[in-house]
């Protein structure tokens, strides 16, 4: 019995060191911030942010799979007393059984919900994600940089390790910066 075990652990060893090898060859998926801006209305100070996503491989069937990604977005504004930061998770999640996507802020608790991936992809091309009123009053000349990337600790404790190490888990745009216009 104990040489049988062993066999199907070597096997089991094996099979996720062939799987490890897999990951590795295929690439990351890509990110870009293509366009990012304050806006301020009746409601509030928002960040308008349009993202260009793809998820890869390992991401998309994990998505397929009900597996939700994070994306963490962190916004930095330098003022002179030192900077404001605003921080926002943004999940992407597929439910199997409705076959629907959902576009979740998980700070507000709001969700958006498509029949079909490429819609879900798209609506990341037009977030709007609320912001404190002291973002609304920062000055012209203000300097802002925003980061959006997968936060890796929001994947269920198995992924979390592949993830990190894993270059096909790999999914961080560059930052990306601009200048608060005058009026």
């Amino acid at each position: 019995m104990r040489a049988w075990a062993k066999s199907i652990a070597s096997l089991c060893a094996v099979a996720a060191l062939g799987g490890c090898d897999v990951l590795r060859h295929q690439t990351p998926g890509s990110l870009d911030v293509r366009e990012a801006r304050i806006v301020v209305a009746a409601d509030g100070a928002q960040l308008d942010l349009a993202l260009d996503c793809q998820l890869n491989g390992p991401m998309s069937d994990a998505l397929e799979h009900g597996i939700p990604i994070t994306l963490r977005i962190d916004l930095r504004a330098e003022i002179a007393r030192g900077g404001m930061e605003e921080r926002r998770d943004i999940e992407l999640r597929y439910f199997p059984l409705t076959r629907r996507y959902q576009l979740r802020d998980l700070d507000r608790g709001t969700e958006r919900s498509f029949s079909a991936y490429g819609a879900l992809i798209d609506a990341l091309g037009a977030l709007r994600v609320p912001l404190p009123q002291g973002f609304g009053e920062l000055t012209p000349g203000t300097r802002l940089r925003v980061r959006v990337g997968l936060d890796h600790s929001a994947l269920p404790g198995p992924l979390r390790l592949p993830a990190i190490l894993e270059p096909a888990w790999r999914l961080v745009a560059p930052e990306h910066a601009w200048t608060v216009a005058a009026g």
